[in-house]
Formats: C-alpha cells, structure tokens, sequence
C-alpha cells in the first residue's frame, strides 16, 4: 500500500515538474520573441561591434528629428542573403521615428517594383535600396558602391577601401527625397572651359550630395536659384552673354569663378569685367611656397601650397570642426578685396603665407629672384552684392581649378567639405550636418588593454564557482 501511494506521488511530483518546466520554457519563448520585437521597435538593441556600425550619429538623429514627410526604404535582398548590418541599422532608422518605414522584399519576386523604380538613373537589382518619398515624387537608389568609403594612399598613390558608409548614404539619401527644394548647378561650356569629363569627379560629388548637375552653354535656360559655374574660360565672352549673366546676377543668381594663371585674362576683358564687379581682380603669375617653408607646400613642389583658411561665411564651420586642410596647385594670386563699394561685402578665403611670392609663368627657375613679388597672397574669396533692385548675389573665386575638381585630393584633404560648404554658401542654404564618419572594416590590433576584460573574466568565473562551491560544502559540514 505504501509503494502503491509512493509511485501515486512520484508520479504526481514528476507531473507537476514538467509542466512547471513547460510552463517556463513557454514564458521564456514568450519573453525572448517580446524583447526581439521590443528590440525591433524602439531601438534597444545594444551594439557590442568594434566600429559600431549600426549605431546613429548625432547628424542622423537631427535629421530624423527634422522629419516632415514619410519615407518608405525597399530593400531588395535575396531570402536569405540580406545584409545584416544594413538590416540592423534600418530597423534603428525606423526605430527612431515614425516618419520612416522599410521592408525586404526580393527583385524577382516582385517585377513591378523593380520596373517602377528603375530608370536612366538607376536601375533596381539585388543588394540595393530604394529610398522614396511619395509625396515629393522623389527616389534615390543606393547599391554597393555607395555603402563603402574610400582613401588614397599617400605613399603609392593608390585607392584603397577605408571602410563602411552605410548611415552617411542612408541619411543623405533621405534629407534629399524630403527636401522641399534640389539645388541646380550650371557649369557653362564653351569659351575653352574645362571639359565635362574632367569634371566627371566634381558633378558626382555633387550629385551623390543630392545636388542637379546640368552642363550647358550660357544660351541655355538660366533661372535666379540657380549656381553658374565658369571653370577657368580661355576666351573672353561675347557681349551678348556678358549681358545674360549680368542678368542673371541681378536677379540674384550665384556664380563660382576659377581663374588659373594659365587663363589669358589680359585678352578677356569682358569675363575681367564680370570678376571685378565682385571685388576678385587677378595677378599675374604663380603662387610660389618658399624652400625653407616646408610645412607650406606639399614636398617637393613649392607650386603645390598649403594655404591658411581665414575664418568667413564658407569656412566658419569648416574650421570649428577641423576640416581646414586643402591644397592650391599652381594657383594663381589675387588682390586683397577693398571697402570701396558699400553695396559689396569680400573676403578672403584662402591665402598662402607669409614668405610665398609670384613667379612669372616661365620663368627659369621657382627659387624667389629680385623683382619678384612677395606675399602673402589671396588664393580664394568670396563676396556678396545688394543688387539695384534689393537681390543679394554671391560669389566665389579660386585660383586652382584643381582644388575643387581633382578627385585625387578629394581624399587626402579637406576639399570635399569645402565644395559642399562652398555651395551651400552660394546658394543661399543652411550649412549641412551630414559630416558622418565612415565605419572602419579592419578590427582594431590585439593589445594589452584588449585583453585586460577577458583576462579578468576568466579569473573571475572559476572564482566564483569555487567560492560558491565552498559556500554549499561548508554549509553541509556544519548540518
């Protein structure tokens, strides 16, 4: 009778067990899919990787903040072969606002979306997202080339990946579909200009910053919002469009002016006339670093020189945040701007220092000769007209075609940040928070700090479960 009850309870006991096993298991589950989905929601998810990839910056929360219309990111992806990272940082996106939504979705189960979508300015496939704003019409894709960041390698001059720039394409992709207005940049042709292939670096950029890039001549549609760009002309401009630029700038149209010392001003009165009416008036010959000066110029070319940026409108917020470094190959020079014109604000931009001077295009040798005119000189300004009829036009002049088209120095100094700060000065914009870093692809080397946690950590846990083993036996003995 006693065994009969015993197995009667055991049985009982081994019930009850399991199904307080079950029971746990259950709410486990459910409290591991409640996190994930909590997680997914509002953002919590934490992000323990070395360059914290899926983590926003400061410049993507007030852009997200700032958020007026609804974004929707398709992101086309094979089943199973999305991008983890990117996935991740998607869901923080729309995490953090409600203004922004996304989904997977796979090109070859879906052909309508894909044909939607894809045009002369991009075409929809595997690996890429669509970031589209109904209510402006307006859509940017974003594939691989996009997601990476690259940097020249000063010793072999060659491109190199840097590393991850998924939260700088993302971020840039949706302050442009929602903004209420796309900048135009005109760059004229004709007149011995720079050519549009050489150009090709210049217009990506801006195109990648969500700027519209049209080459035309100046008989072409020119509206006030607009930015004209004359890249270094080597014939003078007829009357006729003399007059329709003058126009132009009346009306409150900005212009951004090179002049290379190789550029015949003498012999272009006209395109002259147009740079003085903005304070910028040309010298003749070559900005030249002294020998002795080597932190200057770039060694070895005493032509290659490393200006001073003076604080002004366009390089106030380049200079707070660092991004002061640029290079002026074989710049012309010109004279400092005067108070002459009380409707005409000019000021220097770069200048080069104190021990420059000029060098006549041919001469024989760059050591500085007797004659020789010394700095230092204006290598850049910017200026701002009242117009006759109340308007405001802008201006900006460089001596160096090269400092603002040269892709190769794009990435060894600063002059990207202070293209896009140039153009949002001339088009009359609020300066941009996009300086977004791109997250680096190479783990960081294996150091003595690297190790110190783990090494603490594997110390610590055999600690306690001996400490928590002799807690348990000491009890037993003293029963």
């Amino acid at each position: 009778m006693k065994n009969q009850m015993a197995k009667t309870s055991g049985r009982k006991y081994r019930g009850m067990s399991i199904g307080i096993l079950a029971a746990v298991l259950a709410a486990l589950l459910a409290l591991s899919i409640a996190a994930t989905a909590l997680e997914n929601r509002y953002g919590w998810r934490q992000d323990y990787s070395y360059n914290s990839i899926t983590t926003h910056s400061e410049a993507t929360r007030a852009i997200l903040e700032s958020l007026n219309r609804p974004v929707h990111i398709y992101a086309f992806f094979a089943r199973n072969q999305e991008d983890k990272p990117l996935t991740e940082l998607l869901n923080r996106y729309a995490a953090a606002t409600p203004m922004v939504t996304w989904e997977l979705t796979d090109p070859a189960l879906n052909p309508t979306l894909v044909t939607k979508f894809s045009d002369t300015a991009g075409s929809v496939e595997y690996d890429t997202l669509v970031v589209y704003c109904e209510e402006t019409g307006r859509k940017r894709i974003l594939n691989g080339k996009d997601f990476l960041a690259w940097e020249t390698d000063t010793e072999t001059g060659e491109y190199t990946l840097s590393g991850y720039a998924y939260e700088r394409a993302v971020t840039g992709a949706l302050k442009y579909v929602t903004q209420d207005r796309v900048p135009r940049v005109v760059i004229a042709q004709g007149h011995g200009t720079v050519s549009e292939s050489t150009l090709s670096a210049f217009s990506s950029l801006l195109t990648e910053n969500h700027y519209d890039v049209v080459f035309q001549k100046l008989s072409g549609e020119l509206n006030p919002d607009d930015l004209l760009i004359f890249f270094n002309p080597k014939t003078d401009l007829m009357e006729s469009e003399l007059k329709r630029v003058t126009d132009f700038a009346a009306a409150g149209g900005s212009l951004l002016f090179t002049c290379d010392y190789d550029a015949p001003i003498a012999s272009m009165p006209n395109y002259a006339s147009l740079l003085r009416s903005y304070g910028f008036i040309p010298k003749e010959g070559v900005v030249t670093a002294d020998k002795n000066d080597t932190g200057s110029y770039a060694e070895p070319y005493q032509t290659y020189v490393i200006p001073e940026m003076l604080v002004a409108d366009v390089t106030y917020d380049l200079i707070a945040f660092n991004s002061y470094t640029v290079l002026t190959p074989a710049s012309r020079a010109f004279e400092a701007p005067e108070d002459t014109d009380r409707n005409l604000t000019a000021e220097i931009l770069l200048q080069s220092g104190a021990t420059s001077y000029l060098k006549k295009p041919n001469a024989l040798t760059q050591m500085k000769e007797a004659g020789d005119e010394e700095g230092p000189f204006a290598l850049a300004l910017q200026a701002k007209r009242v117009t006759e009829d109340g308007y405001i036009t802008r201006a900006a002049v460089f001596g160096s075609t090269a400092t603002l088209t040269e892709e190769q120095l794009y990435t060894m100094t600063d002059s990207q940040q202070l293209i896009i700060r140039l153009m949002e000065y001339l088009l009359d914009m609020n300066a941009s928070d996009l300086n977004i870093m791109a997250r680096s692809m190479l783990r960081p080397e294996l150091s003595v700090e690297s190790n110190r946690f783990g090494s603490v950590l594997i110390t610590a846990l055999p600690l306690a479960v001996l400490f928590a083993a002799l807690t348990v036996l000491i009890r037993r003995r003293n029963r």
